[in-house]
């Protein structure tokens, strides 16, 4: 897979990590702070696995699951104020949110086909006035000339301690040892695949949010782009 691509028009900010990082919370706050478009990149894989899923194609067909995705039937439109995640026409947002549908998507983005075929559809978010990407190889393949890149980490334990949270006020039931083996186990699987494997691009800032807030990153993003000139009075 190439990792190179046009240099972008508009600015980009690439947020990268792994899950439980904050990458999906952040974005989508830095995002409406600065009135720009949000990329939701693991959302694009969920989607593929569950399209998968819905069509029977199993996760390992690396042939079938790429011609999945060059077709893939998304949208995401706002409704009533609030972003919706459709596929086929269907609302599919709460379905691709649970832990079996990350494990899912995490399987299917370690297949070098499968990347390559949403890179493009991936690229095309790249519009005025500008751009939040979220995932775990914006910085480093999908957009490497981002104006501005971040690594967003915390511990595995943290990690596992904020799902375990969400989970809790969702009202779903969940082990908290459990959840830390899956985010160990997934970790692996994205710092070891052969292709785009999770990794900081070189020149990203890394910020470890185990023990920062929500409001204090978003505050810490914002002074980075204000720094570069691309923001003033936010």
């Amino acid at each position: 897979m190439s990792n190179h691509a046009p240099l972008p028009t508009v600015p980009v900010v690439t947020i990268d990590g792994p899950g439980g990082a904050g990458k999906g919370t952040i974005s989508g706050l830095v995002a409406e702070r600065l009135g720009w478009h949000l990329l939701d990149s693991g959302a694009l894989y969920r989607l593929t696995a569950q399209a998968a899923v819905k069509h029977q194609i199993a996760l390992d067909n690396e042939s079938g699951l790429s011609h999945l995705a060059q077709r893939l039937d998304v949208a995401f439109p706002i409704v009533d104020g609030q972003p919706r995640t459709l596929l086929e026409g269907e609302d599919v947002g709460s379905l691709i949110r649970t832990e079996q549908a990350g494990e899912r998507a995490s399987q299917v983005a370690a297949l070098p086909a499968v990347r390559q075929a949403l890179l493009q559809r991936q690229r095309d978010f790249c519009q005025a006035p500008g751009l939040v990407a979220d995932g775990r190889d914006m910085g480093t393949v999908v957009f490497p000339d981002a104006t501005l890149k971040i690594f967003l980490t915390a511990s595995a334990d943290e990690r596992a301690r904020r799902r375990y949270l969400q989970l809790q006020e969702a009202g779903v039931d969940a082990s908290l040892s459990s959840l830390l083996k899956e985010i160990q186990a997934r970790d692996a699987r994205d710092t070891q695949r052969s292709v785009a494997p999770l990794k900081p691009a070189d020149d990203a800032i890394t910020l470890d949010t185990t023990r920062l807030s929500i409001p204090e990153v978003v505050d810490r993003l914002t002074e980075l782009l204000a720094q570069r000139g691309l923001v003033s009075g936010v």
